[in-house]
């Protein structure tokens, strides 16, 4: 698993014609650093970093609002229908991106959202996974809480504000994680919806080192190290919190 990450970052520092050598060097000859400089020279490296950021955080913020409340009206209120709403919404999971990429693409067309940020964020604000993760650990919560709540005249939103969500973190801590790596590594959506430079993501920006007849693999590996070094980071600090999910995303009750 390290290998790839090591050929990456040895490759980052190679000259292009030494990245292209066979059979291939494990270690630099010469170590190029100024690769990585040369990055945001060839393209607007940091234009793509700062679209990369607003559009994990548009998506991260928008998840733990709308799936945090709909995971709490699945979760803590009775209303007719709720269980076939959350086996029809949970029904989402089975269909492919890409089956609905097209109607997607022709809603946001109408409303005039292609090449804006409201295209990369707002389809991504909300997911089944998220509500089906939320809910499973509101279920958990002793619904004593709500009894309690309710007798001091707290509303359904003040049980959900007071009560739900400080008892959440660790759910809602791991939905965020799962929403930034989603988000920071998505490819396609990106490509379809963005048409000009200035919008462009990392993971899209970096692709066009790759050209239809050469590739700069130092400066592509350059952008891809230089990429990857925060979700590493992000990993490294809250891996304690992204394991706990993983098993919460497997309690059926």
């Amino acid at each position: 698993m390290i290998v790839p990450f090591l050929w990456m970052i040895t490759t980052s520092l190679k000259s292009y014609g030494e990245s292209m050598q066979v059979p291939p060097t494990i270690l630099p000859k010469e170590w190029r650093i100024e690769n990585y400089s040369n990055v945001f020279e060839a393209v607007d490296f940091l234009k793509y970093y700062i679209n990369t950021i607003i559009l994990t955080l548009g998506r991260t913020i928008g998840q733990l609002i709308l799936c945090s409340l709909a995971a709490f009206a699945f979760a803590r209120l009775n209303f007719p229908g709720k269980n076939v709403l959350f086996i029809l919404m949970l029904s989402v999971l089975m269909v492919p991106a890409q089956v609905i990429l097209i109607p997607n693409y022709a809603t946001l067309t109408q409303l005039g959202w292609i090449d804006t940020f409201a295209a990369l964020i707002v389809p991504g604000i909300f997911s089944a996974y998220g509500t089906f993760l939320l809910r499973q650990f509101f279920m958990g919560i002793p619904k004593e809480l709500d009894e309690a709540a309710k007798i001091d005249g707290c509303s359904y939103f003040g049980i959900y504000w007071r009560i739900i969500l400080p008892n959440s973190t660790p759910a809602l801590t791991a939905l965020g994680i799962f929403t930034i790596l989603a988000a920071w590594n998505d490819f396609l959506w990106p490509l379809v919806m963005t048409n000009s430079e200035s919008m462009r993501v990392l993971s899209v920006g970096i692709s066009t080192f790759s050209g239809q007849y050469s590739t700069d693999y130092p400066l592509l590996m350059a952008g891809a190290v230089l990429s990857t070094i925060p979700m590493l980071l992000m990993f490294i600090f809250l891996q304690k919190h992204l394991l706990a999910g993983i098993a919460l995303g497997g309690v059926r009750r």
